[in-house]
């Protein structure tokens, strides 16, 4: 994916400033060296209106994990799971502790309002694709979160942002929109949450 002008945290901040409006439209316009270059406030005259960003409707699931902590005895106790998981699927068990971390705080019980369930908040079709026939077993929830993660990041040749876009809002959206991460607030604000979370959890032995 090209490398864009505007880092994601800076276009979550503009986007973050029209969050009372229904859209926040994106603009954008491809440089003479072939720098994608994304804003919400077209100051330069080479911006074209890109897409009209959508509601968080519009995404797989959403987020029912919005604070900035969480239980840290949860976060041990799960520790063993996620570490087995991880080495099962050959992932970091960093990246599994970053995606439950910002998706239910570690929360075993949590719900989102479109009905992802549990510590990795798997839509049912997820859960039942991946063997979880209890979403609120922690054992379950982190094996098939732990395999879903993983052949996102195979399809998505390893790229991480790919993978995590995907988690949050579907395939299909990263599809709609080109293989590159779907302008839904949400979720534009999820990848970059995730990212330093898993930076984070990167220097930590679990």
């Amino acid at each position: 994916m090209k490398r864009n002008s505007l880092p994601l945290l800076g276009l979550l901040a503009c986007l973050c400033l029209a969050s009372n409006e229904a859209h926040s439209d994106i603009y954008s316009f491809t440089d003479a060296g072939g720098i994608q270059h994304f804003s919400n406030v077209p100051t330069d005259a080479r911006y074209v209106l890109s897409m009209r960003t959508e509601e968080p409707e519009s995404a797989a699931k959403s987020a029912v994990y919005r604070g900035n902590s969480f239980d840290r005895a949860h976060q041990k106790r799960y520790s063993p799971e996620i570490k087995r998981a991880a080495k099962a699927n050959h992932l970091d068990p960093a990246l599994l502790h970053a995606v439950i971390a910002a998706e239910s705080g570690y929360d075993a019980n949590a719900v989102s309002d479109k009905g992802a369930m549990g510590l990795m908040q798997l839509m049912p079709e997820t859960a039942k694709r991946y063997g979880a026939t209890d979403p609120f077993n922690a054992e379950q929830n982190i094996r098939a979160g732990a395999q879903y993660l993983s052949s996102l990041l195979q399809h998505y040749g390893n790229n991480p942002q790919l993978a995590l876009a995907a988690y949050n809002s579907g395939e299909s959206n990263v599809a709609k929109y080109g293989k590159r991460i779907p302008p839904f607030p949400e979720t534009v604000a999820y990848v970059p949450r995730v990212m330093g979370l898993y930076r984070k959890y990167q220097r930590v032995v679990w």
